[in-house]
């Protein structure tokens, strides 16, 4: 057997494990016991421990040595596991265990301090896994940029420098398209009534298959915080529900079916390999964004929409089409980032990004961070945080370790903006499908130019790739100059 194939065979083993690891994790999120928590923190460190050793395994060196790589397939398996193997063995495997032993007690402990309004009971552990972040970020920069060093795990060859010039340029015009919906006397109604729960999820399983999620290799579950997770043949969302806001449930399916449908899509033979994910949270984010905001929250498929509501839960206080699509998209500074309109929806980001950034650098103790979240939310929203679970309790990433991904959420809608330029040029008439509820030729044109690549191009060459343009702002920003002009009449 060559080199490049005993390396191939190896990594395959590598990622089942990494799988197994996952659906843990998926387990944790959704079904396990409360009192398994301590239990499943050793589980998972237990088998960090063998992920780490496979990592970091002398063999893996030699094949890359010896590998002789041909297709552009092979190159890009071994500049994938190369990086894997680089980056793992400059971090200890105590250190290592120690991250996800303590992330997984930490869920456990945010969602209790979340429930009960209690920053104060979360924030020894949060100082915990900042610590160690801290250290893993030291290992891994070898004197350099600490917060650049833990955005490599989620968008490699991204820095922190660069997003600041691109959140630079995004936010003079989102802030201006903010003043204008707010001086345009325009507020839609709001969507009221009470929804049931079962009705809810019936049209969310409705939407997730209309959107491409192949149920026979995954499911829908419940969670405090949806998402998805795994890969290949078994890829699983969560969502929520709130019987007086159905569109939190719709639309956090849809969007979590963005991120199922990048890897359920991506070629069987990519399968189990360092391929066989999406190459960066930026386009993962690109694939769900612009599933739930460019497709699902349009003037063709929200009128599509209106009627299906109609049908499950009879007549509406939003009569008609128009009004409807304006209840969808209603401009409005709310705390929550997840249930944030268009136009809100990066400042959320960018103020996280801020915050978790002077956190990493010993700028912001973590004893300050409520009230550095409070006042800055403040400034950028205008409105005052009235609990902590509307507030600095509301997201699940830093429980859960992870640094330096909140920026790739932004990343994501100015890469969706690219491709949603390039896919509208493309299919000149996407609306008129959109309009009897089919999103395919879109789902077709995302799978064939993007999905089923995998982790073949690197992120910023992978949407390039896709659109035959450079990655740029405008594209996002003149679409949302667009549709919210329409919307609010400017």
């Amino acid at each position: 057997m060559s080199a490049m194939a005993e390396l191939l065979a190896f990594q395959r083993q590598t990622e089942a494990l990494a799988q197994v690891m996952g659906r843990l994790s998926w387990d944790q999120e959704t079904v396990m016991p409360e009192g398994a928590v301590e239990q499943r923190g050793e589980e998972l460190a237990a088998l960090e421990a063998v992920l780490h050793g496979r990592r970091v395994d002398p063999r893996v060196a030699d094949w890359l040595a010896a590998a002789n790589p041909e297709t552009e397939a092979e190159k890009a398996h071994v500049r994938l596991i190369r990086r894997a193997y680089d980056r793992a063995a400059k971090v200890p495997a105590d250190l290592s265990a120690a991250i996800v032993r303590t992330t997984a007690l930490a869920h456990g402990q945010w969602a209790r301090a979340r429930a009960s309004e209690d920053v104060a009971s979360f924030l020894p552990v949060l100082s915990e896994i900042l610590s160690l972040r801290q250290q893993e970020a030291a290992a891994l920069s070898g004197g350099g940029d600490a917060y650049d060093a833990l955005l490599q795990d989620y968008e490699p060859g991204m820095t922190g420098a660069a997003l600041d010039e691109m959140f630079g340029a995004l936010r003079p015009r989102l802030v201006a398209l903010r003043a204008a919906v707010a001086e345009s006397g325009h507020d839609p109604a709001p969507l009221k009534g009470v929804f049931p729960k079962a009705e809810q999820l019936a049209l969310a399983e409705e939407l997730a298959r209309a959107f491409g999620y192949d149920l026979n290799r995954g499911r829908i579950d419940e969670a405090v915080h949806p998402f998805s997770s795994g890969s290949g043949h078994d890829v699983r969302i969560t969502t929520r529900v709130d019987k007086a806001e159905p569109f939190g449930c719709f639309y956090s399916t849809i969007h979590e079916v963005g991120h199922a449908c990048y890897e359920q899509n991506i070629a069987p033979d990519l399968v189990l390999s360092a391929l066989g994910q999406g190459v960066s949270m930026g386009v993962h984010e690109s694939q769900s964004r612009i599933y739930e905001n460019q497709l699902a929250r349009s003037r063709a498929f929200t009128g599509w929409l209106y009627g299906r509501m109609r049908d499950r839960f009879g007549s509406l206080n939003v009569q008609g089409e128009e009004a409807f699509h304006a209840a969808v998209n209603r401009v409005a500074p709310g705390h929550i980032r997840t249930e944030a309109d268009e136009v809100h929806y990066n400042l959320h980001i960018l103020m996280r990004f801020d915050l978790e950034r002077a956190m990493l650098a010993g700028d912001l103790a973590v004893q300050d961070l409520e009230a550095a979240w409070n006042d800055r939310f403040l400034a950028d929203f205008g409105v005052a945080v009235d609990k902590p679970s509307n507030g600095v309790l509301q997201d699940v990433h830093w429980s859960a370790g992870l640094i330096g991904y909140f920026p790739t959420y932004s990343l994501g809608n100015v890469y969706a903006g690219c491709l949603h330029q390039a896919l509208r040029r493309d299919l000149p008439d996407l609306d008129a499908a959109l309009a009897t509820g089919d999103p395919s030729p879109a789902l077709d044109w995302l799978r064939d130019r993007l999905q089923r690549h995998g982790g073949l191009r690197p992120p910023r060459e992978t949407i390039e790739h896709a659109t035959g343009a450079p990655v740029g702002v405008e594209p996002l920003l003149e679409y949302l100059d667009v549709k919210f002009g329409a919307i609010y009449g400017f």
